[in-house]
């Protein structure tokens, strides 16, 4: 009892459930700053004391796992590589008496793991490895929240230059169905990816405006998925009925002035397209091959870059668009 106090008095603990939680536990908030400050040596000590205090906590294994990501940030391959596996071992432990979506910070603890070891594969130059590993990952957590990161990782390394996976467009928000992704042959499709809670989502929109705006008169397509995530404002759960009207109702308010696009919601779109980062925008040249797959937020000039090359093709000839978009790997 006396650890626990102690705990709570120094990493000011507090209790919150999944769905309503809004920001990251106190130890993931501390060990997160510690990695942007560069701090590592501060990040593994506070690590040290919080596992003394209170052992291995599903929030103690998501702010290991920023250790990690911090080690890969800086190309200290063999360090990132080894903090994955630990962080692995400890969170298959944690599955031996609990489910993995029990609460939101081991899926996100064991997603990292993932990632890092993939990453590090590729990095070292064993894409192939990387490859096999991932495709292994994404069968073994299928029916899990962590299935749409795998596949992102896995669809950073393979999706380029692979024709696009259909979208499920059954259930959209808008005046009109959105049409099934084989009735834009012949024009680019640009697919931007965002969520009702996503604040860089909103950031995004000058960027897909200024998009649509200049390309739109010469072909281009643009198409907005989302999905449900069972909650609206403040972390208040919802039934899908309810919250497709509050989607309804930040599209309008943050998204309209894109213009008269596709809106289709449906979860399948984000699992089989791997957005667990939003936004997410995906660019498919007029037949119907992805040539840009890009995790986070990208800039209009980047954006540009991409799609000259697809409008100035004749329609007979596919060329690779240059991949300038840069990846943002948190989750």
């Amino acid at each position: 009892m006396r650890k626990l106090l102690f705990a709570f008095a120094i990493f000011g603990i507090v209790t919150v459930s999944f769905m309503a939680r809004a920001q990251s536990s106190p130890i993931v908030a501390q060990i997160e700053r510690n990695i942007a400050e560069g701090n590592m040596a501060g990040a593994k000590q506070t690590l040290a004391q919080y596992r003394t205090a209170l052992g291995v906590t599903s929030d103690y294994l998501e702010a290991l796992s920023w250790v990690g990501r911090g080690e890969l940030a800086q190309k200290n391959f063999a360090a990132a590589l080894e903090n994955a596996k630990e962080v692995r071992e400890l969170a298959l432990a944690q599955l031996k008496h609990r489910k993995l979506d029990a609460d939101a910070s081991l899926p996100t603890a064991l997603g990292a793991s993932i990632e890092v070891q993939a990453q590090v594969a590729t990095a070292e130059g064993r894409r192939d490895e990387a490859v096999a590993f991932l495709r292994a990952e994404l069968n073994h957590w299928r029916d899990t929240s962590i299935y749409p990161r795998i596949r992102k990782n896995l669809n950073l390394l393979t999706l380029t230059g692979k024709a696009a996976p259909a979208l499920e467009v059954s259930h959209w928000i808008g005046e009109r169905k959105p049409r099934p992704l084989a009735q834009y042959a012949g024009h680019p499709v640009l697919l931007f990816f965002w969520a009702h809670w996503c604040a860089d989502c909103k950031v995004e929109v000058a960027a897909i405006r200024k998009i649509r705006e200049e390309y739109g008169p010469r072909g281009l397509e643009v198409v907005a998925p989302t999905q449900h995530y069972g909650y609206i404002a403040g972390g208040q759960e919802a039934a899908p009925e309810l919250e497709t009207s509050y989607i309804r109702d930040v599209f309008a308010k943050y998204y309209g002035r894109i213009g008269a696009i596709d809106v289709p919601v449906s979860e399948e779109n984000f699992r089989v397209y791997g957005v667990s980062t939003t936004p997410t925008v995906v660019l498919i040249d007029r037949h119907g091959v992805v040539r840009l797959y890009n995790p986070g937020r990208i800039s209009y000039e980047q954006l540009a870059a991409n799609i000259q090359p697809l409008l100035q093709a004749p329609p007979h000839a596919a060329h690779r668009a240059p991949h300038t978009g840069q990846h943002h790997q948190t989750e």
